[in-house]
């Protein structure tokens, strides 16, 4: 069989049939598109076979295991196959992951490039003012519009009712409804050509009608139509009705005239009109409050983009009483805080780095004059080495216990501690040493005063001003350690006689690695971290510390702790008890 000219050739096809007496399921053929007709001998049948038994792998189609053995190729199959149109490649379908994943990246970008906050804000106004503005309207105009025509047929059946009466007196004089008796009607024909006049006797026939022509009007008029509202009066005789006396209004089915229904159209446009004044003034509104609304966010959200691009000293200057401004604040304290932390930290690695330095050098310098024979490796200069590594180390311990304080790791117990016994038993512990300085101590405490803390952390701030204090007096000189109660806190104060302080340095006093004597501190051993750690023992136990001192005079450390009274305290737990037992009685009632 000849292959027709610019044909898609088929290069391999691979049957599956069924078990002998059944109809094959399917057969499979591999079309490979786009060759040149010269090449169908090229493409290798093992590789199509191949991919068919990757499909029969993956369970869309059976594999020959499943098929007869041998299963032989019949012609019609191959004429078939090598006579089957190429089929254009399917388009991938939506339900693909790719087409799935273009699809929500399509639904990010449109919700990236939406409406912004404040045409929201403004959307959001306009809504609530149409649905307002519509809900009254239709509110109003239905209740008006039933009123109004209640109104207009009033005043009609009042015509009709004011005509019977003055029908019913002229036929009592009368007797008779000759054209004296019917005056009456002909007048309230001749008030409004919108009005028409009809009145029966009691057998139904018609006495006037003043839609039949006239010498004044001399075309007839239509009369009132089976839709057409009537407003009737009866004219009465004793008990007996004579006559009755119809109403209408020309052109209308209603009860209302043409000046009624002019009034009530402007009416409904004077509503509308009201409506789209009050639609624009929402607009105007909505763009005004979102502006305002919007304002601060930008604030906000410049802020925070500075805050991001590393710029720490932004701030929004947010200050008031609504949500915005709070948060503002709260972002303002935030950026503080980075910004405090990060001087904190340059500082840190600066001072580390300096303090470090310092016995480093002196260590190395002392190993190479040992190495080179400048100094001899006796124990004098190992010593040295040995003081500067213990230095060292002291140091390194002292910034570790600071750093842990800081990052809040330390756990701190909270129970009452009583600071009057805590400062006599510093006092007693250090009495030899501080004797031995050539310093005097003695203790200043009011008796009972207590605080809620951890009593290591809070003696070993106490300790350490007392350190300190031995560490710049002078031989000859005093201590004094107060505790007594200051208003709601108790104060542990530290009173020394030594060099005092000048106002700039009281600012710089607990801060790391600061020394008031530089010299002095290095040969007494200090670091120029325990004030600090100070500051931060007092600071989790939500207190403040303060110093207060004098050039050549002497300076006075005061710390400040939240004080505890043991009966308010019982007090207030037998007020929370009592509470929660309440609680707890209305629990069980429920």
């Amino acid at each position: 069989m000849s292959e027709p000219e610019n044909r898609t050739p088929v290069y391999g096809m691979k049957p599956f049939s069924a078990p002998a007496g059944s109809k094959p399921e399917f057969t499979v053929a591999l079309i490979v598109n786009g060759l040149p007709d010269d090449a169908a001998g090229a493409a290798p049948r093992p590789a199509v076979d191949a991919a068919a038994d990757d499909l029969a792998e993956t369970g869309a189609l059976p594999s020959e295991e499943h098929s007869p053995a041998g299963a032989p190729v019949t012609p019609e199959a191959e004429e078939a196959a090598e006579v089957a149109p190429a089929e254009p490649p399917a388009e991938p379908s939506s339900t693909t992951p790719t087409a799935r994943r273009m699809t929500k990246e399509q639904r990010r970008e449109s919700r990236k490039h939406g409406l912004t906050y404040r045409t929201r804000v403004v959307l959001m106004f306009l809504m609530v003012a149409i649905l307002t503005v519509g809900i009254s309207l239709v509110m109003v105009a239905v209740i008006w519009g039933q009123f109004f025509s209640v109104y207009a047929a009033n005043n009609i059946e009042s015509i009709a009712q004011q005509t019977a009466n003055r029908i019913e007196s002229l036929y009592q004089k009368n007797l008779n409804f000759g054209d004296d008796t019917l005056t009456p009607a002909r007048e309230a024909a001749e008030s409004s050509e919108e009005l028409g006049v009809i009145v029966v006797d009691a057998g139904g026939t018609k006495l006037y009608d003043s839609s039949l022509p006239t010498d004044e009007n001399p075309e007839a008029r239509p009369g009132p139509g089976a839709a057409t509202q009537i407003a009737m009066a009866s004219v009465k005789n004793g008990n007996d009705n004579v006559a009755t006396v119809r109403v209408w209004v020309y052109g209308s089915n209603a009860l209302m005239s043409k000046v009624d229904r002019q009034f009530q159209a402007d009416t409904y446009g004077a509503l509308l009109y009201a409506g789209l004044i009050s639609l624009a003034l929402a607009a105007v509104i909505g763009i005004l409050f979102s502006r305002s609304l919007v304002r601060p966010v930008n604030k906000l959200i410049k802020t925070a983009q500075e805050l991001s691009d590393g710029d720490l000293s932004a701030r929004t200057g947010m200050e008031g009483s609504n949500e915005l401004s709070r948060l503002g604040e709260v972002m303002d304290n935030m950026a503080e805080s980075f910004e405090r932390d990060r001087k904190l930290e340059q500082r840190l690695t600066s001072d580390v780095a300096h303090e470090l330095r310092t016995p480093l050098m002196a260590i190395q310098a002392t190993v190479e004059a040992m190495i080179d024979g400048v100094y001899v490796a006796d124990d004098e200069h190992l010593m040295m080495v040995d003081a500067e590594v213990a230095r060292l180390s002291k140091l390194v311990d002292a910034l570790l216990k600071l750093s842990r304080m800081e990052m809040r790791s330390q756990p701190m117990k909270e129970e009452p501690v009583n600071l009057s016994q805590l400062a006599d038993e510093v006092v007693e512990s250090h009495k030899a040493f501080i004797e031995d300085s050539g310093l005097s101590i003695k203790l200043d405490a009011e008796m009972g005063v207590k605080t809620i803390g951890d009593v290591d952390m809070i003696k070993q701030a106490i300790t350490n001003l007392v350190s300190n204090a031995v560490r710049y007096t002078d031989e000859g000189g005093s201590i004094t350690i107060g505790v007594h109660r200051d208003g709601r806190m108790a104060a542990v104060s530290v009173a020394d006689t030594g060099i005092g302080l000048t106002p700039e340095e009281e600012k710089m006093v607990f801060s790391r690695f600061w020394r008031a004597d530089s010299g002095r501190a290095k040969e007494s051993g200090g670091l120029g971290i325990g004030l600090a750690l100070v500051k931060e023992i007092v600071d989790r136990h939500h207190g403040r510390a303060s110093v207060h001192g004098e050039k050549g005079v002497g300076s006075v450390f005061t710390l400040y702790f939240p004080i505890y009274d043991e009966e308010e305290s019982l007090k207030q737990a037998r007020i929370a008890l009592k509470a929660m037992e309440r609680r707890q009685r209305g629990s069980n009632r429920k």
